[in-house]
């Protein structure tokens, strides 16, 4: 029976250190992944592309998981009141419109019928 992968979870300090030793002893990643017994060594090119974009407090922000969208936040009411009113008057003259288009066309029609 094939036995489970586990994952370790490494402090922020730790890999803070990693990094810094590295860059001290001019470690390569792989080399630093064998120093310090991790298994990944692109685990630590990560994590010395998130010491050089953002610095040590990069290493304090949680990234495991996906990103929420969440939901969109909600509207103030009177926003929400002001919008179905615009759709409602909207609808509204789009059935004028619809009708208008009717009776012009029926017009038209009449028109003809009597030339």
């Amino acid at each position: 029976m094939p036995k489970e992968k586990t994952y370790k979870r490494y402090t922020p300090e730790f890999k803070i250190m990693v990094v810094e030793t590295m860059h001290k002893e001019r470690l390569s990643h792989r080399e630093a992944a064998r120093q310090f017994d991790i298994s990944a060594h692109n685990a630590v090119a990560k994590w010395e592309r998130i010491y050089l974009e953002e610095g040590k407090e990069g290493f304090y922000v949680e990234r495991r998981g996906r990103k929420s969208t969440g939901r969109p936040p909600k509207l103030k009411k009177e926003v929400e009141e002001d919008l179905i009113a615009e759709v409602q008057r909207l609808r509204a003259e789009n059935d004028y419109l619809k009708k208008l288009n009717a009776l012009v066309a029926e017009r038209e029609r009449q028109a003809k019928k009597r030339k």
